[in-house]
């Protein structure tokens, strides 16, 4: 092997990288969970969806699930205050929220049903 060099330049380069390439997009692909919906906190994946209660009525009042939350509780709570900060700085530029029912509430009032955690909030103006 004395000073061989792998090269990616030519024909046979430019097909292996495009292998590389449409490889890694089917794998992504057929994850079946859509990666910029999961969040990563102390080595486990939450799947974490922020919405409107009723978006005709405000964008301010919104709910977070955060699913797996039976895999780590503490860290599916710090995965809910993130999506939720996301969720209000992205519709009012703020990161402020009241929650009613939140990843700081009681524990005793918090209650994993179907491996999910449910918190609900109101996005604070500026």
């Amino acid at each position: 092997m004395g000073g061989e060099s792998i090269s990616m330049s030519g024909r046979k380069g430019r097909l292996v990288l495009a292998g590389l390439i449409c490889a890694v997009v089917v794998t992504t692909g057929c994850s079946g969970q859509k990666r910029e919906n999961r969040m990563l906190f102390n080595g486990y994946y939450f799947p974490v969806k922020a919405k409107a209660i009723d978006k005709k009525v405000s964008l301010a009042d919104f709910t977070v699930t955060v699913d797996k939350a039976s895999q780590s509780p503490d860290d599916a709570r710090e995965a809910g205050r993130h999506g939720g900060t996301v969720y209000c700085i992205s519709n009012y530029g703020t990161s402020e929220i009241e929650w009613s029912l939140g990843p700081d509430s009681d524990p005793a009032q918090l209650r994993i049903v179907d491996d999910k955690f449910t918190f609900s909030g109101t996005c604070q103006r500026p």
